[in-house]
């Protein structure tokens, strides 16, 4: 380094604010024998002593481009300039302001300003802008100071783009969107890296805000989520395969999103987007693969896909897959899994899976309270004959079901299984039955039925004995009473109880409740 300069940075740690000035300059610029240093040479002009003098927010908005500016935050620096007369400042306030923030009437005073102070691309940026035939005038604006050389506007309309991006607006999102494409060269029109990044993003915030994205090219829409497919993001790979299945994504038609249907295309991504954890996508899947009509149908992949929705914690998918397997149940451990899918949905409010539900429970007379009221009665003498009185009011069962039901053994987290009666000998009347649980009041019941019948273990096998003398007991302590049994005791035919047990019987009995759950 020179003697002089050494002297001039000398000066500047001294405090001069001139010699601080000059510093900086040459350290922004890589000029008269100092190195390029961006950082350091905003150190000097920022320091305290000149960070408001006109004179070094000069400095910074003529010796920086105006994406340098921006990336800097040195806006104050710049409207600053601006203020204090630099032509060269009122170009990048002018078109930041009008780019960024909307405010092309205010962004147009500032190159007015610049034009009238001799800035001739100012004066053409702004004839461009006031083309009144002109179908994309900001983008003729852009290109107007981007070809003299004052700013690169595509780099610029992409900054203003990560803005919007950061303050989630998607109508400034898209417009910038649009501006940056717009101005790609036509020699190698490519969408960048980031530029097809900040696309997906606009798609997937679009979607989430239910606001469209206004005038953006279709296929560069398309371009740019299968380029961030291919890097591995999910939300891309969900968004485009779904427009390509023909498939809405809230509120973007598909149209808007892909130039055409690629309906083998669209499955594989939205493969791609369920593996990589986006469980709607194995919905949409199930959909496509159980539609005979299209050329991708696959029951087999349908019911995976099915499979894949439900485990994921889909309610839709829950409550078909449900619905699916109860229709074709012919055993007790098919009735089991297939409630234990309906159970999940009526948990999350689905209310054609609390109907499917409620087909599987025999109705009982009478009301809560009176029935309440007789079971603690009960209690007082046969306090396992209360026990069960309960179970049978919340699960509707038989009057041998309730007499002869394991409450232990036959707890499950969704409800009831009443195993196999032991002292039936005909078959339609004894086989096992799995009964849910409509309510949380039910299932708490069958909690303490259990444990009631767990703690007591041998002595209510010495005080109940078997079903006779367990009927016996029954019927004295109703008659004592005054109990009606259509109060406690579901009142079923065998064949009403095998539709029960029996998926397609079930399945023809609940017909229409059915076809709306697989439909809905």
């Amino acid at each position: 380094m020179r003697r002089q300069d050494i002297q001039l940075l000398a000066l500047a740690r001294q405090g001069d604010t001139a010699a601080r000035c000059e510093a900086g300059r040459r350290y922004l610029l890589g000029a008269d024998g100092f190195p390029q240093h961006t950082a350091t040479g905003l150190d000097y002009l920022n320091h305290a002593n000149v960070r408001e003098l006109p004179l070094a927010s000069r400095i910074i908005a003529e010796s920086l481009a105006l994406e340098d500016i921006l990336q800097l935050q040195q806006e104050p620096a710049l409207a600053k300039a601006a203020a204090a007369g630099s032509a060269s400042a009122q170009v990048k306030l002018g078109v930041w302001l009008s780019v960024r923030h909307g405010r092309v009437e205010e962004g147009a005073r500032w190159l007015d300003k610049a034009g009238a102070a001799g800035h001739d691309a100012a004066a053409r940026a702004m004839a461009a802008l006031r083309q009144p035939d002109a179908d994309e005038p900001m983008t003729g604006f852009l290109n107007a100071l981007t070809t003299s050389g004052d700013l690169d506007g595509p780099r610029v309309a992409t900054i203003a783009a990560q803005q919007a991006l950061a303050e989630r607006d998607p109508n400034r999102l898209a417009a910038s969107l649009r501006t940056a494409l717009a101005l790609l060269p036509t020699s190698a029109p490519t969408l960048t890296t980031e530029l097809a990044e900040l696309i997906a993003a606009a798609v997937k915030l679009a979607e989430a805000s239910a606001k469209p994205l206004v005038g953006i090219d279709p296929q560069a829409i398309e371009t740019a989520l299968d380029m961030r497919t291919s890097r591995g993001d999910r939300d891309a790979a969900y968004a485009l395969g779904r427009a390509l299945c023909g498939i809405a994504c809230g509120v973007l038609q598909p149209e808007s999103l892909a130039a055409g249907a690629n309906m083998r295309k669209g499955v594989a991504l939205l493969l791609r987007a369920a593996d990589g954890g986006v469980e709607e996508a194995w919905l949409h899947l199930y959909r496509m693969h159980g539609d005979h009509r299209l050329s991708v149908a696959n029951p087999q992949m349908a019911r995976f896909c099915l499979e894949k929705a439900a485990l994921g914690g889909q309610t839709e998918a829950q409550r078909k897959l449900g619905a699916l397997m109860l229709r074709a149940a012919d055993t007790l451990a098919d009735s089991e899994q297939a409630i234990q899918w309906l159970y999940l949905a009526a948990e999350a409010s689905d209310r054609h899976a609390k109907t499917l539900l409620q087909s599987l429970v025999l109705p009982l007379e009478g009301g809560d309270a009176a029935a309440e009221s007789a079971i603690e009665l009960i209690r007082r003498d046969d306090p396992w004959l209360a026990v069960r009185m309960q179970l049978s009011r919340q699960f509707g069962l038989t009057k041998l079901e309730a007499l002869c039901v394991d409450p232990a053994e036959g707890l499950r987290p969704w409800g009831l299984v009443v195993g196999k009666n032991p002292f039936i000998s005909q078959i339609r009347l004894s086989a096992a039955r799995a009964v849910p649980a409509l309510s949380t009041a039910a299932l708490e019941s069958a909690r303490r039925a259990a444990a009631f019948f767990s703690q007591s273990g041998r002595d209510a096998q010495a005080f109940e004995g078997d079903l006779r003398r367990r009927s016996l007991r029954q019927r004295r302590a109703f008659e004592r009473h005054g109990l009606d049994e259509a109060m406690f005791f579901a009142n079923a035919t065998s064949m009403t109880l095998e539709a029960l047990r029996l998926g397609p019987k079930w399945a023809f009995r609940a017909k229409e409740p059915l076809q709306l759950a697989l439909a809905a």
